[in-house]
């Protein structure tokens, strides 16, 4: 959508903004890849996420004038504008009018880079409607909104994309039941037999949400480690022998075991495709699909919400009825974006069905120059190379912005038309 001049830039709109982003360092991350890229010094502690947006538990902090930009959370104290308080003070020239009449003055995606070292949990995200009746739900039952009771922590739904920056292992959306059956059959324990009659009895849908049912409530049995164990030591038994309907599906349950012993979602993975990614390939999670990422380094983009209901592999809570209640059990492949290659200019575009995120990349060459997204809010993450921005803000003539690897720089709406020069390469999220 082309500037006007109801979109124009209001007072201290500036046509870029540099970002320190927040490092979530949760257990699972890896202690190399966020680090290298940020240009840090490994120290030894995992580095799990970068996060870059306005999402209210770490927005990004807008770098002052001459301030260098960084990651991280603040520190000594620091404080700054976030682009939380870049949206409140001129939403229509940070969002443009399209995004601010459908989302309202707020960042309606929030951009990610992510590296696993072990298995994420099995975990869904709720669809619109579950979404808002949840949140409203636990709301009028007063649980707190920081309470670690709490499965629905606000109104939105959650879809997500990966894009591989290495190559990236995962688990999404569920297998054919004719498929699991083979992989199910002859294991050793209750709950894998009981799993399987389910599903051989009904080899539909109905069958794998009952299949999926008995292992999350599987959970709270006091015998379901020793159980687990026996079912582990079969599929181990398997695939030393060369027996393996799936090598990948048996590997998964073994090296799941041993990073979450005694949890049963070792064993529901064999009821989930497994996804490998090349570097540069795609997958879209909708909402309502189980998953799970298991390893590798990527971008990630997802609409602005902090709603996950755990499945398994996971400390954290699990709420079994409220997980039934927002999963889509129905057996297909995983999810891909539409992907549209430019090959004369380098840029790869990723368009999941969803309206409030799309992905770009862009290699561009030395002295070579590339159109990135022209409208609405937009972040631009380098991964490689000194690539130089230009924006060609109506009220401001042209506007540049050098880049360096790991730096990441807020573009709003009233910037206008996006260039990049080259050498470079670039990923942007922004709202199609």
């Amino acid at each position: 959508m082309p500037n006007t001049a109801e979109d124009a830039p209001g007072a201290g709109t500036a046509p870029f903004s540099l970002l320190h982003n927040t490092i979530q360092r949760y257990d699972w991350g890896s202690r190399a890849a966020i680090q290298e890229l940020l240009g840090l010094d490994a120290d030894g502690r995992p580095a799990a996420e970068l996060w870059m947006g306005a999402h209210p538990l770490a927005p990004s902090r807008v770098c002052a004038p001459g301030e260098a930009a960084g990651s991280g959370r603040p520190q000594d104290g620091a404080r700054g504008t976030t682009l939380v308080d870049l949206i409140r003070a001129d939403p229509l020239a940070v969002l443009g009018r399209r995004v601010l009449d459908e989302y309202g003055p707020r960042l309606p995606y929030l951009f990610k880079v992510l590296a696993a070292e072990r298995a994420l949990s099995l975990q869904v995200h709720p669809h619109p409607h579950r979404a808002r009746a949840g949140f409203n739900r636990e709301n009028r039952s007063g649980v707190p909104r920081d309470s670690p009771a709490r499965s629905f922590h606000d109104d939105q739904h959650k879809p997500e994309m990966v894009v591989a920056l290495t190559p990236f292992e995962g688990l999404s959306g569920f297998r054919r039941p004719v498929r699991l059956l083979r992989l199910l059959e002859g294991l050793d324990g209750d709950l894998a037999a009981r799993m399987r009659a389910a599903v051989a009895a009904r080899p539909t849908e109905a069958g794998l949400r009952e299949a999926f049912a008995l292992a999350l409530h599987a959970r709270t049995s006091p015998d379901v480690a020793a159980d687990l164990a026996r079912s582990v030591a079969s599929v181990r038994a398997r695939h030393e022998a060369g027996l393996s309907p799936s090598v990948r599906g048996d590997v998964t349950v073994l090296v799941l075991a041993e990073q979450h012993p005694g949890d049963p979602g070792a064993l529901v993975s064999l009821m989930l495709n497994r996804v490998s990614l090349a570097p540069g390939e795609s997958m879209f999670v909708p909402s309502g699909h189980v998953h799970a990422y298991l390893s590798g380094c990527a971008v990630e983009v997802m609409a602005s919400s902090d709603n996950v209901l755990r499945a398994g592999l996971t400390s954290k809570l699990v709420d079994v009825d409220a997980l039934l209640e927002c999963a889509t059990c129905a057996p297909g492949p995983a999810a891909r974006p539409r992907v549209v290659t430019d090959a004369a200019s380098g840029t790869v575009t990723y368009r999941p069905p969803v309206a409030e995120f799309a992905l770009q990349t862009s290699v561009v060459g030395a002295g070579e120059t590339v159109t990135l997204p022209d409208a609405g809010p937009r972040l631009v993450l380098c991964l490689e190379g000194e690539p130089v921005l230009a924006a060609a803000a109506p009220s401001a003539g042209q506007a540049l912005q050098p880049m360096r690897r790991g730096g990441s720089v807020f573009v709003p709406h009233a910037a206008g038309a996006l260039t990049a020069r080259g050498p470079g390469r670039l990923v942007v999220a922004y709202v199609p």
